[in-house]
């Protein structure tokens, strides 16, 4: 009876050692979980409202490289944090892991693209290939995915496509990336005026308009030079198509494309340019 009574006294202190020990390192897996993420949501809301003028790019590599570390921080924790549970039950930690070695070998087989998904996200981090904020256009196995980067771990890559979908793309699959903002962009805006309109004319016009408009709000903030007309690139059987083209910021390039047009399209209305004739298809009769 004595003996009975020592084992569930050694079963209850046993009991409350794990407790505690456990207790302590999942409170601490919890407390470094919850800080490593607001940390995160903390770098990446300074990178969408610093613009490249007030360091947005440095704030955007901030925020990758942080999302980076704290959440492989965080798996290594909560991997300790079982660890130590595991220890405190009495299972000796070191066998296991050697076990769990030679099964991860084996299993290594078998999970092969879960290996490159890890190793390619590795190299974008390091060779800093797009950040959290970045437009890009990414060509995977799944066809090309357009957005913004959301997110960059080292097996996916989140991506906010413009119609708000959310794309988590593996990192192994992605073939090509074009960075949309980085560098420089290009604004492109194609002006159609009709056949007999003399081209010269619609240059000058044009021209007029551009001179001194890189010193005007916003284009100053948005244009790196002066917009250029590079004078006709197509005809049609109605139109010819009259190209300008203007180095920007990269990540304005759509807003400069968009003020440019309608500025322009004001300007040409105003000179009384001639549009093209809109061509309108006659509807096919039904047999009966």
């Amino acid at each position: 009876m004595s003996r009975i009574t020592a084992n569930l006294a050694w079963t209850s202190h046993d009991w409350e050692r794990v407790g505690k020990q456990g207790g302590a390192a999942i409170a601490i897996a919890v407390v470094v979980t919850l800080v490593g993420r607001r940390y995160v949501h903390s770098a990446r809301r300074r990178a969408e409202t610093r613009p490249d003028e007030s360091g947005g790019r440095r704030h955007r590599r901030t925020a990758t490289v942080t999302g980076l570390v704290v959440g492989t921080a965080q798996v290594l924790v909560w991997f300790a944090a079982l660890l130590v549970i595991i220890g405190a039950v009495g299972v000796r930690v070191g066998p296991l892991i050697a076990s769990a070695g030679i099964v991860g070998v084996a299993l290594g087989f078998g999970a092969q693209t879960l290996v490159k998904d890890t190793l390619a996200g590795l190299f974008i981090a390091l060779e800093g290939q797009f950040d959290v904020g970045d437009t890009v256009d990414l060509q995977s196995d799944g066809g090309v995915v357009s957005g913004t980067i959301e997110g960059l771990s080292l097996r996916v890559t989140t991506v906010r496509q413009f119609d708000g979908a959310l794309s988590i793309v593996p990192n192994g699959s992605i073939h090509v990336t074009s960075n949309k903002t980085r560098g420089w962009g290009r604004a492109i805006v194609d002006v159609r005026v009709a056949l007999d309109e003399d081209p010269e004319r619609v240059r000058d016009l044009l021209e007029e308009l551009f001179d001194g408009l890189i010193d005007e709000p916003p284009f100053d903030v948005w244009l790196r030079d002066r917009p250029k007309v590079l004078g006709v690139t197509q005809l049609t059987d109605v139109a010819q198509v009259i190209r300008v083209a203007a180095e920007t910021q990269p990540n304005h390039r759509l807003d400069a494309e968009r003020r440019l047009r309608a500025l322009i399209s004001a300007r040409v209305t105003e000179r009384g340019v001639r549009s093209p004739p809109v061509m309108v298809s006659a509807p096919r009769s039904s047999q009966p």
